[in-house]
């Protein structure tokens, strides 16, 4: 079987092999076959994003999605989270001595499909080979940027959240954590990593004309974390509804099994919108029109910060969930590692 060597990082024969039969034959296009130390692209007509990631998941495949798929739908699903339509993408590999080449060539194809899908180009990339020291690991990281432009007038995100305004999740949790941590752990279950372009989500929303005071993918920290970044930039408090939020049966199930809580899980194919109290409906018709929006859903609203307490200074949490027992449950930050660790 085929594998990675040093000899691929030597900038020589075997690297211009690698460069031009795996990674150039599968994400070709007018840029990057150039193969120029850099892209030169058309100035957009409106005001432009950047965005940069790292993607160091173990293993690099998994049910439902690769690190390829991955790369490509969370550095186009952070544009998006800025109102800014994705059109080009730079991808770096981190390759170990001993890579096997075929896995290689499954994740950049995986790619390749991702890009398409989600209407972006792969306009310039970069290969380093290091040596294989034994750690653990899947031996493949992947560096990406993301350029995309802002098409629509967009509020300058959470600064702009009032109270009474709804807060939508646009799906279940937990999907993407619980596939990776079931492969990894050899659990024989159905769920599959929940990894997408949330591209047509939120172009939908945005061409609707709905007023969206902020977006965030609900990614490392999980839901919780989010909402606190949220309130916290807000100057605000949400309040969560745990009956509404939605979470498959089989991921409730692992949760159980393994003490893991929905609330703070990764995933890869979820945001969170806050919209103007009035116009909750008419989001909520939109997202539902998609697939993977079926299940969108309010599960709370924004409060005003109750008036300081000289003897309670700090007393009143950002984030707070009203279980489905009618108890108060404080949602803080994630504390420590949420594992797996997904980038």
């Amino acid at each position: 079987m085929k594998k990675i060597t040093m000899a691929h990082g030597s900038g020589g024969q075997e690297t211009r092999t690698l460069v031009t039969e795996l990674f150039q034959s599968r994400l070709g296009n007018e840029y990057l076959d150039r193969l120029e130390d850099a892209a030169v692209l058309p100035r957009p007509a409106y005001p432009i994003a950047l965005t940069t990631d790292t993607f160091v998941i173990t293993p690099p495949e998994f049910p439902g999605a690769d690190i390829g798929k991955l790369a490509v739908c969370g550095t186009v699903n952070d544009l998006w989270m800025s109102g800014a339509r994705p059109l080009y993408l730079t991808a770096g590999f981190v390759l170990a001595e001993g890579l096997e080449l075929a896995l290689l060539e499954r994740v950049v194809t995986s790619m390749a499909r991702a890009a398409q899908a989600a209407g972006v180009r792969i306009v310039a990339g970069d290969t380093k080979v290091v040596e294989n020291a034994g750690a653990a690991g899947s031996g493949l990281f992947i560096n990406t940027a993301g350029l995309g432009c802002r098409c629509w007038a967009y509020p300058s995100g959470p600064a702009t959240v009032r109270p009474g305004d709804a807060v939508i999740l646009s799906g279940p949790l937990g999907n993407h954590h619980a596939a990776v941590i079931s492969h990894r752990l050899g659990i024989s279950n159905s769920i599959l990593s929940d990894c997408a372009d949330l591209g047509p989500l939120i172009n939908a929303l945005l061409e609707g004309g709905v007023r969206v005071r902020a977006l965030r993918d609900v990614t490392r920290g999980g839901l919780a974390t989010i909402l606190n970044e949220i309130a916290v930039a807000a100057g605000a408090r949400i309040t969560a509804e745990e009956k509404l939020i939605p979470v498959e049966a089989e991921v409730e199930a692992l949760c159980g099994l393994l003490g893991l809580d929905p609330l703070y899980m990764a995933n890869e194919g979820k945001f969170v919108c806050v919209v103007a109290a009035e116009e909750g409906e008419k989001a909520l018709g939109l997202l539902r029109a998609f697939p993977l929006g079926a299940r969108a859903v309010a599960i709370g609203r924004v409060e005003a910060l109750p008036a300081p307490d000289a003897a309670w200074p700090g007393a009143e949490p950002p984030v707070t969930l009203r279980t489905t027992l009618g108890g108060r449950r404080i949602l803080d930050l994630l504390y420590g590692e949420g594992l797996p660790r997904i980038c």
